[in-house]
């Protein structure tokens, strides 16, 4: 049950600006096109909502230190707002605990905060918006049984992300889960965390296919992972033979879905995120802890067609 903030803690010293006029925006890296798209919808709510927005990222998502420093620095700026990507769930704690002691409200993009863990740390969280992770994954594997059929059998790997991130944890839980239950005989093998990294994601499929040749279905928890898997399968001749699955919908995913290799990524639509954070800190008031926006199955069936009004939000 997602439970909407009492009115005591809306009339806290941390409850949403309503006149807010700059915000701190802290992201993973924007060497990731997942974060890129973030950034823009970021940018055009500020500008919609005519709020000024300071951004920082750091360079990788398993730059969890230097994610922490760069949190201090920015509050040294003392904005209205801060709205944060952590890399885990408990790297920013000390930061943002600070950052409420300041009277500044603590906004969770993407779903990388545990509400438990930060509300043990002394830390209230304003709101978390993004994509319900755990249904994600269901929708990947809901996808995967829609072409494999609910009778299918054999072999499923799964590329987890950063070990303890709890994004890619419901993600592959959610995926994990529903297949078992909607398709039984299709056996997840090996669950890894590939660490959002493109080049351990290929890697772990080479070994899985290794041990694993009769393989029919990979999902990975973002699509920098996919994408590295797609690339072994094709080295191994299995071109169309293993099912890959990816998340995000970023821009080379659909780029790799188009050229008919990444067979589907669910597409979490990260530009629609950022852009409704900011309006949402802008428009102040009470919100639920937990703001779920859509997520698509992307497919080459889907973008050739391009009627789903949704794709407007895929950047």
């Amino acid at each position: 049950m997602h439970k909407k903030l009492t009115a005591a803690a809306v009339a806290t010293l941390i409850a949403l600006p309503v006149h807010a006029e700059t915000y701190g925006v802290l992201m993973k890296t924007l060497a990731n096109p997942f974060w890129g798209a973030m950034e823009l919808g970021v940018r055009e709510g500020a500008e919609a909502a005519g709020v000024d927005y300071y951004l920082q990222a750091v360079e990788s998502d398993q730059a969890a230190e230097p994610q922490l420093n760069v949190c201090n620095t920015m509050l040294e700026r003392q904005p209205d707002a801060m709205i944060t990507a952590a890399i885990n769930s408990t790297i920013l704690l000390p930061c943002l605990k600070r950052a409420n002691e300041m009277g500044i409200p603590v906004v969770d993009l993407d779903g990388n905060l545990d509400h438990k863990i930060a509300a043990d740390a002394g830390v209230e969280i304003a709101f978390s918006i993004g994509s319900d992770n755990v249904a994600a994954g269901g929708q990947g594997a809901e996808w995967l049984v829609s072409q494999l059929g609910a009778d299918a059998t054999g072999p499923v790997l799964v590329i987890e992300g950063l070990s303890g991130n709890i994004t890619g944890q419901k993600r592959a839980s959610g995926f994990a889960d529903t297949l078992a239950e909607l398709a039984p005989g299709l056996e997840v093998v090996a669950s890894l965390p590939g660490d959002w990294d493109r080049g351990k994601a290929a890697n772990i499929t080479n070994d899985i296919l290794t041990s694993h040749p009769d393989l029919v279905a990979i999902f990975a928890a973002n699509d920098g992972m996919a994408l590295g898997a797609v690339e072994t399968v094709y080295a191994a001749g299995k071109g169309g033979d293993v099912i890959v699955i990816g998340v995000d919908g970023n821009s080379d995913a659909v780029k790799s879905i188009k050229a008919g290799r990444l067979n589907a990524s669910v597409a979490q639509l990260p530009y629609l995120v950022g852009k409704q954070a900011v309006e949402m800190v802008k428009a102040g008031g009470d919100h639920e802890d937990w703001i779920f926006v859509p997520t698509m199955v992307l497919t080459k069936e889907v973008l050739d067609a391009g009627t789903d009004p949704m794709l407007e939000y895929v950047k």
